[in-house]
């Protein structure tokens, strides 16, 4: 039995957390915030996604179609709130007719249940919607992930495990084995110092921070990009039933505003993404200087950017006008309009971006001695969060001595 310290109380470091503690290891979490969930995985819209959209044979395109059937079985076992209702993908132009066709290819690729429709077999699903062809994705649905990450934590506790809140993780080290001594990992917090065999780190927005304080050399900088939400006020939300998503735009790295539905029956609506001005900058007014400092100083901030001019500025015209935000709504869902629209709390992208200006695609998780660091678990690492638990702990076993 090894003593791990996981850093990270999001549903990724929870996951982890509790597949170590299932197999007898002796596990501690700490997380600096004062409860579960309180960033990425507590701010997203819930979907549970199919797999449909990553290259085959990519970590995320496996991880993502299992984890759709992992997730939805763990829900139901815990009684959390689950619904697996499908999903359309539509295409409102001619322009748009490849990218569809691409996505349906790639369903088959990675073994999404998907198939083409017609407008009107779309609005058998969606009544209200706008589409000249369509994708039907089965296997997408909406889940309650804070109540996932509840019932994580339970799990860990019940195996014996430690959840330790409102404790930050400041540094850590490696302390090589010697023929009288086990190897070890020492770790300051803001509340102790600390040992344990072996240390995974799910951090997040600070991901890259912390691999640098724990003495790694990080493949990718974290870029945060704000994903902003409305909901539909009660009566426009009738117009949705379940999700609603467009063709995405090649151009730009993002999926689009779309429609969903949550578990609790509110219809959200988003999100976009503009460069966050902080890590956890969550509104316009939330700037911090040094996290500013460190995105603008990334050559690959500027190269992405390049790239993406006109998209990137759709962007910011939607998160400043309501008006733009509900005519992007409006071509999927024709009858949606400005005043339908509630603010919602926002979401920030930990987007691990390379100097080079390309986006870290997959998963990216980086080793050392008695050390697991995950670099990049963006969309749809909540989804797939069992799956991710199984590959870390199998990256952490081939850290340990045999």
């Amino acid at each position: 039995m090894s003593h791990v310290l996981v850093v990270g109380a999001g549903i990724v470091g929870l996951a982890v957390a509790a597949r170590l503690a299932a197999r007898g290891d002796e596990v501690t979490v700490i997380d600096k915030e004062d409860g579960l969930a309180r960033h990425q995985t507590g701010r997203n819209s819930g979907v549970i996604h199919s797999g449909l959209y990553y290259p085959p044979g990519s970590l995320k395109a496996t991880m993502a179609a299992a984890g759709a059937r992992s997730m939805a079985e763990y829900a139901r076992a815990k009684g959390v709130a689950v619904d697996i209702c499908g999903k359309l993908v539509v295409a409102t132009d001619e322009a748009e007719l490849p990218g569809l066709q691409k996505l349906a290819d790639r369903a088959v690729a990675n073994g999404v249940p998907a198939r083409r429709v017609t407008p009107a077999e779309a609005r058998e699903h969606e009544p209200h919607v706008r589409a000249i062809a369509a994708l039907r994705v089965e296997t997408t649905g909406t889940v309650d992930y804070a109540g996932i990450c509840r019932a994580l934590a339970d799990d860990v506790e019940a195996a014996g495990g430690r959840i330790l809140l409102g404790e930050e993780i400041v540094a850590a080290r490696t302390v090589p084995g010697s023929p009288g001594a086990p190897g070890r990992v020492e770790v300051r917090t803001t509340r102790a110092d600390r040992e344990a065999d072996a240390l995974v780190v799910c951090g997040g927005l600070h991901a890259d921070r912390i691999a640098r304080a724990c003495g790694l050399d990080p493949e990718a900088r974290i870029v945060p990009f704000r994903g902003e939400y409305f909901e539909l006020t009660p009566e426009a939300g009738d117009l949705v039933r379940g999700l609603i998503y467009p063709v995405p735009d090649p151009r730009f790295p993002f999926l689009g505003v779309h429609l969903t539905r949550g578990v609790e029956g509110h219809v959200h609506a988003g999100p976009n993404a503009v460069l966050a001005l902080a890590r956890e900058g969550y509104t316009w007014t939330d700037v911090s200087p040094r996290d500013l400092a460190d995105s603008l100083a990334w050559p690959g901030l500027w190269r992405l950017a390049a790239r993406n001019l006109v998209p990137g500025a759709a962007e910011v015209g939607r998160s400043l006008s309501k008006q733009a935000f509900a005519r992007s709504l409006a071509r999927l869902v024709p009858g949606i309009t400005a005043a339908d629209l509630v603010p919602a709390p926002a979401g920030v992208r930990a987007q691990a971006l390379r100097r080079d200006g390309g986006l870290v695609d997959d998963f990216l998780v980086q080793t050392t001695d008695r050390q697991v660091h995950v670099l990049n678990a963006p969309s749809p690492a909540a989804t797939a969060s069992l799956e991710i638990a199984a590959h870390i702990v199998e990256r952490l076993d081939a850290t340990l001595p045999a």
